[in-house]
């Protein structure tokens, strides 16, 4: 039975018994807790924590997951994956171990074929219902059932969360892995193989994995290793040499010229390439770009990691793109979306790993000298100073530096590695901080007292409100006078908070005895606004009823700049792909700038496109719309979410036109005619694979144009042609400078080599060597080019030129390579002359050169050097 089958009869299973088809999630888990998407129960967290309610009660779904702990592991041993399949069944509170057990045993004994004599099952130490539903209910032999503790029978998410008791189904592979026990699993896991893991998600874990409380309903969630079943159904010893991992296998072999079977050393290579090759494959798919940060650095190991390993096998040639081909042949058939974005993944790995191979060649050149230093100085660890060496100045992350110490038996001094990168860490932060101000502590009780702000600013842009809180720097205070500068916490507000890439508001609030101007508007806390004001007239204090009026001007522009960005992010989605999502974002009167995920530059010809596509979405003035809906609903209609961001069951979804849809919590405009303009200013790279774009928007777009346009004018009555001539004109203009160059360096090197002839024909003998000694007012450049000529005329020589000019004077002594053997240095023969001019003297044996302010001194300097000159070839 092969993976697609596998894959489709467990999903028919469950839906003939009505579970809802739910299509797998991103690898880009949308959980701020978590890295990546690590068990197929992720997407349905917020349904067992009962944060939302969920839209169906039971679900099936195949989910792609990457768990990076077993990163270095995999390769080494015959099981381990980061890329893996995980089928499950899910039941939000609707049915419990009575119903998940049956099910299980009978697509496995049924559906599968597999014979019950082979199973055997577990269950967690204490949990006699789960013992009692498989032996009255499901059938099994007591003696099969194994009790297990808390490592391998209770299920959590590895941080904060559901998490419950489980109870796993086991396969005997046979004798040839092993004697087989009258415990079964509980004493040999590499005879009995797990096939399946029911979790009866009953808990709330703490950030120690310790339950803390019941989950609101009793769940199931289980998850079957897709490669694992396929392993058992294949009748092969191990999951590399299953249908689609085997394939994978192959075809990393023929890249590398190796066999499978060949040696340890070179099947644990093509293990590493088959489960990388498919591991970045749909990371990349999933939107990750190989950084060094978060999810891109996981790619970025995987990738270079593999990189590695089809160099030690031979391989010099890139092997990632073919690795990306290979996945898309044997996963494309079932995954459609995969063969349409092949393309695009084979670029980012070729361009990762041309990226990688010159860092790859130069570190490990050094790597290899640092290791023969350890081991000649019996040292038994590599220095951490080796690791960050590699890491800051070739990109080599530290688990590769570990794993070719390990390979070479030699530990690595990790404690040093993290002291050098935590001191690193220390000096950006210190580069980058700035003056804040900091109200911890001090919010707390005017939430517990007061509760969140009530924000009226959608609809308003003045409204009333009472003064809670004044807030000086780090205390509080009863009352602010004229001059103060502090933060104002109200009960109510029409000031939008900094928040979403959105500066926040300023603008004006007004008591009976004093009038502030607001400054900046902020979240001192979660729902807590605070306005930094300074008072310019009389006292405010706490108590006061004021009366608050946003400046609509700068909220004006701050909104069309929003709905500004909202567009752009749909035109680079839409022309570049979906990966090129957001990665920060600044958006403030006038003005934009947006970052985002691309591994390369969009080029002029992109821009202009983009550009028109972005003034041609702002002329059809399209309707913006904002509302609130449930977080399923307005993932449902596809709204774009940020990843990080913690949403609760309702959430404000803004529309723009029928294309862009994103959650947002900004302010924006009614339609999109209102933005005016939108004018792309730069587009670059920040940093590996994130592009920044900046923009002017509105009427600070429109007066940019207008400044070009101007200055355009300028260049072409300075020309004496029109705009529309100004582009060829000055081409022709360059193309004739470029030819003056030309010709003039050519007059130059003519005029050098005659200079050069009638000075070597001067040149004086002594002791059978030729001296040259002359001043040519020329610069230091022209000045080394006509000593060197000198030198390649004369057979063995010694040269001394010097020039001045601008206050300054050099000196440049050459020596042809016989005389330098001799011992006779252009550098020490300038050091004279070099004293003389105020300066020193710089260079090799052969060519030194010299300069000085003493201009005045020249004629003595080069008198100086000759002197020298003549003593070192009499002596």
């Amino acid at each position: 039975m092969d993976s697609a089958t596998i894959r489709e009869r467990f999903m028919s299973f469950f839906e003939a018994r009505d579970h809802v088809r739910v299509p797998s999630s991103s690898l880009v888990a949308n959980d701020p807790t978590l890295l990546l998407t690590n068990a197929g129960m992720n997407q349905f967290k917020p349904y067992f924590l009962g944060e939302q309610t969920p839209p169906y009660r039971r679900a099936v779904s195949a989910q792609r997951c990457f768990r990076t702990p077993d990163i270095e592991e995999v390769g080494r041993t015959a099981r381990h994956l980061t890329f893996f399949e995980m089928l499950g069944n899910f039941s939000f509170g609707e049915y419990y171990k009575e119903k998940a057990c049956p099910w299980a045993w009978e697509l496995v004994t049924e559906g599968y074929g597999i014979d019950p004599e082979r199973l055997w099952v577990s269950i967690f130490t204490t949990d006699d219902e789960a013992h009692d539903v498989w032996v009255d209910v499901v059938g099994v032999r007591p003696e099969r059932i194994v009790r297990l503790g808390r490592e391998d029978n209770f299920w959590a998410m590895g941080v904060a969360g559901p998490c419950g008791p489980d109870s796993e189904i086991f396969v005997d592979l046979g004798d040839r892995f092993g004697e087989a026990s009258p415990n079964g699993p509980g004493d040999n896991p590499d005879r009995y193989l797990e096939i399946w893991n029911l979790v009866f998600m009953q808990n709330e874990c703490d950030d120690a994995i310790e339950p803390v409380g019941d989950l609101p309903t009793r769940n199931i969630d289980t998850g079957s290793g897709l490669e694992r079943v396929a392993l058992v159904l294949q009748g092969v010893s191990s999951v590399f040499e299953t249908d689609v991992l085997g394939g994978m296998v192959r075809r990393a072999g023929e890249l590398v010229g190796r066999t499978y079977g060949d040696d340890d050393r070179t099947d644990m290579g093509l293990r590493i390439l088959a489960d990388h090759g498919r591991g970045m494959t749909w990371l990349i798919f999933d939107g990750v770009l190989p950084s060094n940060e978060k999810r891109g650095y996981v790619l970025r190991r995987v990738m270079r990691r593999a990189v590695r390993h089809a160099r030690l096998l031979g391989r010099e040639e890139p092997v990632l793109p073919e690795l990306v081909a290979a996945t898309v042949e044997l996963m494309g058939p079932s995954f459609p979306d995969l063969r349409e974005r092949a393309d695009f993944i084979a670029e980012v790995a070729a361009r990762e790993e041309e990226r990688f191979a010159t860092a790859l060649k130069q570190g490990l050149g050094l790597l290899e000298g640092d290791i023969e230093r350890a081991r000649a100085s019996r040292s038994s660890a590599l220095p951490g100073e080796v690791a960050f060496r590699l890491h800051d100045t070739f990109g080599f992350p530290i688990e590769l530096t570990r794993e070719i110490a390990s390979d070479a038996g030699l530990s690595l001094d990790e404690a040093r590695f993290g002291e050098l990168m935590s001191e690193q860490r220390e000096q950006a932060r210190r580069a980058r901080r700035t003056e804040g101000r900091s109200a911890t502590g001090l919010v707390a009780p005017v939430l517990e007292r007061h509760g969140t702000t009530e924000f009226v600013g959608y609809e308003h842009l003045d409204a009333e409100g009472h003064v809670l809180a004044l807030i000086d720097g780090t205390r509080s205070v009863e009352r602010a006078s004229e001059g103060d500068e502090i933060d104002l916490v109200l009960d109510r507000t029409a000031f939008y908070a900094e928040g979403g890439g959105q500066v926040g508001d300023r603008g004006r609030i007004e008591s009976r005895s004093a009038a502030l101007e607001v400054l900046d508007t902020r979240a001192l806390a979660p729902g807590l606004t605070g306005h930094r004001a300074v008072v310019r007239a009389g006292e405010i204090s706490v108590g006061d009823d004021v009366s608050q009026l946003v400046d609509p001007g700068w909220r004006a522009g701050a909104q069309r700049a929003h709905t500004a960005t909202h567009i752009l992010h749909w035109a680079l989605r839409d022309r570049l792909g979906e990966h090129a999502t957001q990665a920060g974002s600044l958006v403030e009167p006038g003005r934009l700038r947006f970052d985002f995920n691309h591994f390369e530059a969009l080029g002029r010809g992109r821009l202009a496109e983009l550009a028109d596509e972005l003034q041609e979405r702002v002329l059809q003035d399209d309707g913006v719309r904002a509302y609130e809906t449930s977080f399923d609903t307005a993932r449902s209609i596809g709204a774009m979410a940020i990843f990080g961001e913690k949403y609760g069951d309702f959430v404000r979804v803004v529309e723009v036109g029928d294309y862009s849809k994103e959650l947002c919590g900004g302010t924006h405009v009614l339609r999109t005619g209102q933005v005016g303009a939108i004018v792309l200013t730069s587009e670059g790279s920040i940093g590996a694979n994130l592009r920044r774009v900046e923009a002017l928007v509105g009427q600070e777009g429109m007066e940019h144009l207008r400044r070009r346009a101007a200055q355009l004018e300028r260049v072409a009555e300075t020309l004496r042609a029109t705009p529309d001539e100004v582009a060829e004109r000055v081409e022709r203009l360059v193309a004739g400078a470029k030819d003056m160059e030309r010709r003039l360096a050519e007059v130059e090197r003519k005029s050098t080599e005659a200079d050069a002839a009638r000075l070597a024909s001067a040149a004086v003998e002594v002791d059978g060597t030729r001296l040259v000694v002359a001043r040519r007012d020329i610069g230091v450049d022209a000045l080394r080019s006509l000593a060197q000529k000198l030198k390649g005329r004369l057979g063995s020589a010694v040269v001394v030129l010097g020039a001045a000019g601008e206050g300054r004077a050099n000196l440049v002594g050459a020596v042809t390579r016989d005389l330098a053997e001799r011992g006779i240095s252009a550098r020490e023969l300038l050091a004279p002359g070099a004293r003389l001019l105020g300066g020193g003297a710089g260079g090799k044996p052969e060519l030194a050169v010299s300069g000085g302010p003493a201009s005045d001194k020249l004629e003595e300097a080069i008198e100086a050097v000759a002197r020298v000159a003549r003593d070192a070839l009499t002596t």
